[in-house]
Order: C-alpha cells, then sequence, then structure tokens
C-alpha cells in the first residue's frame, strides 16, 4: 500500500492523540487533548477535535480553575456510533491537597454538537453507604465496544488507596471496570467529590494483594481491549457476546511478576452481585465482580507480555487477540492468540523493536505500530511489514501510536515539531493513495 504524509495541525501547543478509537464514525474529525507531553493529562485543561481534510480546529471543553494539581483532562476517543467524544476527567475539587491522580479521575462525555455541556459517564461515591454501579475512584484509558453501548477502562479505588496508607495489608491494585446503560444516582455531599452517572459500572477483573507463585491469580489488572465487535465464538461453538481481553500481572513459580493475557467472559446483565460479594464494595474491600463475569488465563509463556506501555487489540470477528512480547533474539515483536488459548503465532518479524502502542486495521489485514523511528504496518497473516515514513532519528520522528480511521483509508499520528525553540505535538496523516 502507498500512503501520503501531510501535516494536520500547526498551532503552538500540543496535540496528543489518544492511543485508539481518535475518529469520529464518519472519519471527518479527529479528537485529541492538548497535552504537550506524555503523562501530563492533569496540567491538562482542554479537549479539541480537527476536520481531517480542512484542517479546521473545534473546542469541546475546558475544565474550570485548572492549575498544576487538576483537574485535567485528556486520552480522548470518539464513540464508534456516533459524535460523542469520551475523555479522562480529574475530580473537580482538586487542589494542591487532593491533586489529580489514578483514584481521583473519572470519564466524561462531550457531545460535540453541544460543546463544553460534560455528561458524566461513570457515577463516583466515596461516601458511605457506597452505591451499586457506582465505582470510588478514578476510570482510566476509556474504550468503546464495537457497538458504542459499553465502555471498558482500567481503575483504581480510592478508599483502597486510603487504606493502604494505614494498613500494610491493604494496597491499591489496579483492574478492570465496564460501564454499561443505566443511570445512576449517588447523594451530593456538596464536595464536588462524588457524582451521578450516565452509566452502570461494575468492577470485572478479580485481583489479589498476594498471588500464589505458580497461579493464575494477579494483583493488577491492566491495558484491555474489547475481543470483537460482537464477541467471540468460544471453542464449544458458543458465542459470547461481551468480553475483555487484558493483561494481568502473575507470579511464576520463581516468584517473579510477569503479565500474562487473560480473558474475562461478561454476561449482557452486570447489575447483580456473586453470591456473597457486593459490587459496591465495603470500606474495607474492593468492590467485587457481578454474578456471571468468568476470568480465565490465555497465555502460559516463559517471560510474559513485555515492550513498551500497549493495550492488547482484536481483530473485529474476534478470533485473535494482539499484544507484544520478545522473540527469541530479545527484540519485541507483535505477537496473536485466540481468546480461546492455545498457540501463540508471531505476526512481526523485524530486526528492530515495536516502540509503541499497536492498533489493528479495520479489514483486520494489518497491524500499525511505530518501529526504528517510523510507521510501521505489518500483515497480520502474511507477517510481511512496510515501512509507511522515513527513519527518523531526530526530535520529530514519530511517537505513541498510530491509529487507523474507521474506513482504514487514513492513519493518525504525532511528531515533534520545533519552532523557533520550543517543540509542539502535532497530528500527521498518512492517507492511502488511490
Amino acid at each position: 500500500m502507498r500512503f501520503t504524509e501531510t501535516q494536520l495541525t500547526h498551532d503552538r501547543y500540543g496535540h496528543f492523540l489518544n492511543s485508539t478509537q481518535v475518529f469520529s464514525p464518519d472519519n471527518q474529525w479527529i479528537v485529541y487533548d492538548t497535552r504537550n507531553d506524555d503523562g501530563g493529562i492533569g496540567v491538562t485543561g482542554s479537549i479539541e477535535m480537527v476536520n481531517a481534510v480542512t484542517g479546521k480546529i473545534q473546542p469541546l471543553y475546558r475544565t474550570q480553575n485548572q492549575t498544576q494539581d487538576g483537574p485535567g483532562v485528556g486520552a480522548v476517543t470518539f464513540s464508534p456510533v456516533d459524535h460523542t467524544v469520551l475523555f479522562i476527567h480529574g475530580i473537580r475539587n482538586a487542589n494542591a491537597d487532593r491533586p489529580y491522580g489514578f483514584a481521583r479521575r473519572t470519564g466524561v462525555a462531550i457531545h460535540t454538537d453541544k460543546p463544553f455541556e460534560p455528561v458524566f459517564f461513570d457515577a463516583r461515591n466515596i461516601t458511605p453507604p457506597f452505591t451499586p454501579g457506582a465505582l470510588r475512584g478514578g476510570t482510566h484509558a476509556h474504550t468503546w465496544s464495537g457497538d458504542g453501548q459499553w465502555i471498558s477502562c482500567t481503575y483504581n479505588d480510592y478508599l483502597m488507596e486510603q487504606l493502604s496508607k494505614t494498613d500494610s495489608a491493604v494496597k491499591d491494585l489496579r483492574t478492570i471496570a465496564i460501564m454499561v446503560p443505566g443511570k445512576v444516582t449517588v447523594p451530593d455531599d456538596g464536595t464536588l467529590e462524588n457524582n451521578n452517572g450516565e452509566k452502570f459500572s461494575a468492577v470485572v477483573a478479580t485481583v489479589t494483594e498476594n498471588p500464589k507463585p505458580g497461579s493464575d491469580e494477579i494483583d493488577k489488572a491492566f491495558d484491555e481491549c474489547w475481543i470483537g465487535s460482537q464477541g467471540y465464538q468460544k471453542a464449544d461453538g458458543s458465542r459470547q457476546l461481551r468480553a475483555i481481553a487484558f493483561q494481568g500481572n502473575v507470579r511464576n513459580e520463581k516468584n517473579e511478576t510477569i503479565a500474562e493475557v487473560f480473558v474475562a467472559d461478561i454476561p449482557e446483565d452486570i447489575t447483580t452481585p456473586s453470591p456473597g460479594g457486593r459490587l459496591e464494595g465495603t470500606d474495607h474491600t474492593r468492590p467485587d465482580v457481578p454474578a456471571g463475569v468468568v476470568q480465565r488465563r490465555i497465555t502460559h509463556t516463559q517471560h510474559g507480555v513485555k515492550g513498551p506501555r500497549h493495550w492488547l487489540r482484536s481483530t473485529s470477528d474476534g478470533t485473535l487477540i494482539l499484544f507484544l512480547a520478545k522473540d527469541s533474539t530479545g527484540i519485541t515483536q507483535v505477537f496473536g492468540v485466540s481468546p480461546n488459548g492455545g498457540p501463540i503465532t508471531q505476526i512481526s518479524f523485524n530486526a528492530f523493536p515495536v516502540q509503541g502502542p499497536i492498533n489493528i486495521s479495520p479489514d483486520n489485514k494489518y497491524v500499525s505500530y511505530i518501529a526504528d523511528h517510523s510507521v510501521f504496518i505489518t500483515g497480520i497473516q502474511t507477517h510481511e511489514s512496510e515501512r509507511l515514513t522515513p527513519a527518523d532519528t531526530s526530535k520529530s520522528a514519530p511517537f505513541g501510536a498510530a491509529i487507523w480511521s474507521n474506513d482504514g483509508k487514513t492513519l493518525a499520528f504525532n511528531r515533534r515539531i520545533e519552532e523557533e525553540g520550543k517543540s509542539y505535538i502535532q497530528i500527521f496523516l498518512l492517507k492511502q493513495e488511490p
């Protein structure tokens, strides 16, 4: 395939792309936050989108009373079915004593025809009595399901974070949560710590403080993806409509921590707690998973998932989950595994490592990523790699992720462009030639 590269944004501030789902359903707009460095969500105050054809910028949201301590916004994604964007929003009362943090953020949406009118997706309630369907901490890196109805995210619990400061047996363990349609109302305590939500939320991965070596217990669940646009086919031929693949930190027989690939099969109804469990948790326990969630490990490797930070990716037909790991020579490559487990397939065979997150083309033929300071694609079936931009070892080299448009004809990515002694993160496009 042949692509032509163009620079889309030029203004002297950051235009930071999320790792996936940045194109509007009609591919006309690309959404981003205005960070000018990776990780600076807490100090970033605005969300914008840019027209992929004209370069016109449309502001969508700005925080009130933004400071170095928060609230902060970032990591914005577009719904696959309508003109709604969703992003991380720090807790609104952020200050030096209560800054932006892992357990102090939530998911806020904007309908692009109603800019500056925030819609809180996940309800938050850190004040007893807690509320089923409301979380008690911070959600992060929100990803839409194929039908645009359900949301996945990583989650850190504020109550457990605070308890860990006085109880050494308790740890703030990252896990996975989801949001589904269903409004949740929580008491307003006047502090801005709590908020109502348009979605019913629940934790769907089970973590434990002290995993047994050699077991499938995990103390961290993270960097997930939805499996398929309509789930996947199980080994027995039945269809699982909702499922998440995620990375989970296990302890091997040597008690070393490695990440493996896990799957959580999720029922259509997540409002019922498991026997003896509580979806909302208690003041000394984290929220429990809903009844019917089945968690299982699907990889058993020697060294685990390895490489730069990345989110797992699934083909739209749900037959393959992609992840990064090191090959026999120690080079980070793309690998794949069925959601049912089984043999692991090496996808890329480059002489240099993958440098960032991966994404799968809408037709399931290619995986895109940055490697050797260039944008690359690799055929998932052919294993043939193609360099789409020249190798660039300067400060303006591509970084982060290369994200496909919904029609598969364009890739968006970031470069740092220097102007008058300062560098600014800009959006570039690779458009497929006819």
